[in-house]
């Protein structure tokens, strides 16, 4: 009987001096919520780490501007270009932080019967020539309904090209108001 006992409390035993000597490894120091804000990637303003992200503040983690912009996700030349290029038509939803401008239905004056839509996404933080893609939608009126229309990849092109010649204007004109 006793030695069925004995074997018994070996468990218990072995369980509470390994978690001794884990307390005693561990050295018992307890950190501040903000000593561990310090220690992990927060310290940057990063909500997805030190490696990209979301910047809240507007500085990256060496402490300098991201863009000229100040705080939002994508790079402000493309963005600033993006909202100028696509200033005639109705914009539906902008989203800095996103990269993602939508438009609204565009009829132009000169064809009351067909009509554009626009998405357009920043894709890169850098001024880039892979950094926008548009897609451009066209519908026709039959009648009293609107009618998906083809357009070819030529008309998105054209679109991100405008945007990126008008985002290098931007960049120069800033590095030179800099000098």
């Amino acid at each position: 009987m006793r030695r069925s006992t004995a074997l018994r409390l070996v468990p218990v035993l072995l369980a509470a001096s390994v978690s001794i000597a884990g307390c005693a490894s561990w050295g018992g120091k307890t950190e501040t919520v903000e000593e561990q804000m310090k220690n992990k990637d927060y310290k940057f303003g990063s909500l997805l780490g030190t490696d990209g992200g979301l910047n809240l503040f507007g500085k990256n983690k060496r402490g300098g501007d991201q863009d000229s912009a100040g705080g939002i996700g994508v790079n402000s030349f493309l963005w600033r270009a993006s909202l100028d290029t696509l200033s005639f038509m109705p914009i539906a939803s902008a989203d800095p932080f996103g990269g993602v401008i939508l438009t609204d239905w565009y009829t132009p004056p000169d064809s009351p019967g067909e009509r554009f839509k626009v998405n357009l996404y920043i894709m890169d933080r850098q001024l880039r020539a892979d950094g926008v893609r548009v897609s451009v939608f066209k519908q026709q009126r039959t009648g009293n309904d609107w009618r998906d229309i083809n357009v070819g990849p030529e008309t998105a092109s054209q679109l991100e090209d405008a945007v990126l010649t008008r985002a290098r204007q931007l960049r120069v004109s800033q590095n030179a108001a800099a000098r």
